[in-house]
């Protein structure tokens, strides 16, 4: 009975997916479907390139990498304390890690574009400018955390600064300033890393979105004009 019920919602999906593209002028469901994965390999593709070379975490606002919880808070007072260069270090080492993580992530998400289901393209056409974020986190959270961890540790440890950071997020993290989760620096990090990234692929899917013409995919483009 279960088996029979999940079949009917997948065929009752399917046929909501058909029926939005109803008013995009003849364009068939494969087309369709192959126009969402130009939209995530486009997404996806910026976003790496936007974050992983040099200062793409710490030159961006939106994701730049610094202390956690009241730790963050705390930096200004240890800067006016003497500790504002070793602060400094941290946070460029922490963003440094982030960026040489990044690159590593391309083949996962290669992987979830080609494995994308009729149900995962009707979602993402029809789920709003966070839809290929949504898309990705899902698919991909867990391998990448796995892919991204060994490169941070490498790089923080290189900087020799994750036994500082360590203690004193341990210390924070008891009096309840910063979560226990945070007070390991590269686990930290590659948090931090995975949320920048997927922020960055959300920030290009909206663009493309608000924007069809700059798709550059005649597809795409009449696709995303036809949602608009």
């Amino acid at each position: 009975m279960l088996q029979l019920s999940a079949l009917a919602l997948l065929v009752a999906q399917s046929k909501v997916f058909a029926l939005s593209l109803a008013d995009l002028s003849g364009i068939s469901d494969a087309q369709a479907g192959g126009s969402i994965k130009t939209l995530l390999e486009k997404s996806a593709s910026a976003a790496v390139l936007q974050l992983g070379k040099p200062g793409g975490f710490m030159n961006n606002d939106a994701v730049r990498i610094g202390l956690p919880g009241e730790l963050g808070k705390a930096s200004k007072l240890l800067g006016k304390l003497g500790q504002g260069r070793k602060i400094d270090e941290l946070i460029a080492a922490m963003n440094s890690a982030a960026e040489q993580a990044v690159p590593f992530a391309k083949p996962l998400l290669s992987n979830a574009i080609k494995s994308m289901t009729v149900v995962d393209a009707k979602n993402i056409l029809t789920g709003g400018n966070t839809s290929v974020t949504d898309f990705f986190a899902s698919k991909t959270r867990e391998p990448l955390t796995a892919k991204f961890l060994p490169t941070v540790t490498r790089v923080t440890n290189k900087a020799q600064l994750t036994p500082k950071y360590d203690a004193l997020a341990g210390k924070a993290a008891g009096l309840g300033l910063v979560s226990k989760e945070d007070s390991n620096m590269a686990g930290f990090v590659t948090r931090q890393t995975l949320d920048g990234l997927f922020t960055v692929i959300g920030q290009q899917e909206a663009a493309l979105r608000a924007n069809p013409a700059q798709a550059g995919d005649a597809l795409l483009r009449k696709v995303l004009g036809g949602l608009r």
